[in-house]
């Protein structure tokens, strides 16, 4: 079945169209009070735009059932360490247009991608040159880059929050029990300049087995994400970065299921066997790889005082 012939059914009368509108107007209006003026201006938007989607696709009763049933199973799957509104969020693309609006593109600042639901406050310290490995399987992969403004000037003690799935394809918090692994937060020197052993990121699926899974078996979707480190940077002055790496070659990379790939951010992973001396003289039975990631941060952006 075409999409014109799902939809062709959808004319309506002028009266009909009019008894609608009218329902839209009315919504609109009751926030007319409200005196936050941006959260009138949100919520007035939303009505608009709500309504004008279940006009336009005729939304049925059983379907609108349907959705609240969906809703109600993302949040009863929800825990302190699972959002499956986030999934949710991440799947529909949402989070990603979100972030492009807030990230506006600034000379060469590096670009931002997804936040993701397995971020954890407090994540352990480790100096440059440290191991965020924590003994999870994996294998090795050094790690280093630097902290730059857009003026191409060093950022100093850049804080710098990475994470990431082990080799099972699982973060530390999905294992549940209490070890932190795959996690840490790093300085860059005094040259704006970072290093650390981290694990070489391979693809995992995002949690599956809810109801957003349900949804991206249903339509045809793979879960899987393409392969990726975190990165979140923050410095006084400057616009904090949250955005990932991902692996050149990666089959992934064009069907990440969160849509957070950027050209930009696809950087070569590139593998030594176990007799490649190592960049500060680790020793490694096996391969492992390195990788360059330099960051630039963007300015933070000035607001306006008010009158």
């Amino acid at each position: 079945m075409t999409d014109n012939a799902v939809a062709a059914d959808t004319a309506v009368s002028a009266e009909q169209a009019e008894r609608e509108q009218d329902l839209v107007d009315r919504v609109v209006a009751s926030f007319d009070q409200a005196p936050d003026a941006r959260l009138r201006y949100v919520l007035q938007t939303l009505v608009k735009h709500a309504h004008a989607f279940v006009r336009e696709v005729r939304l049925t009763e059983e379907e609108w059932n349907a959705a609240i049933r969906f809703l109600t199973d993302v949040g009863h799957i929800t825990t302190d360490w699972r959002q499956e509104f986030v999934l949710l969020s991440d799947v529909l693309g949402i989070s990603m247009q979100t972030i492009a609006v807030n990230n506006e593109a600034y000379k060469d600042a590096t670009e931002a991608t997804v936040f993701g639901p397995f971020f954890v406050n407090d994540a352990p310290h480790v100096e440059l040159g440290g191991d965020i490995g924590g003994g999870a399987p994996g294998e090795p992969c050094w790690v280093e880059g630097s902290v730059r403004d857009t003026e191409g000037n060093p950022i100093p003690h850049a804080r710098i929050e990475v994470w990431e799935a082990d080799d099972e394809g699982l973060y530390d918090v999905q294992h549940g029990d209490g070890q932190v692994y795959g996690r840490a937060h790093l300085f860059s020197d005094e040259n704006g300049e970072y290093r650390f052993w981290a694990l070489t990121p391979t693809p995992y699926p995002i949690p599956n087995d809810g109801p957003v899974g349900k949804l991206l078996d249903t339509v045809g979707r793979t879960p899987y994400r393409a392969s990726h480190l975190h990165f979140m940077v923050a410095a006084e002055g400057y616009r904090t970065l949250v955005t990932h790496i991902f692996v050149r070659g990666d089959e992934r990379l064009a069907t990440d299921s969160v849509f957070g790939v950027k050209e930009s951010l696809i950087k070569d992973f590139i593998r030594h066997d176990g007799t490649a001396p190592t960049p500060d003289g680790r020793v490694i039975e096996g391969t492992w790889s390195d990788v360059r990631f330099d960051i630039v941060l963007a300015p933070q952006p000035t607001r306006a005082t008010p009158a």
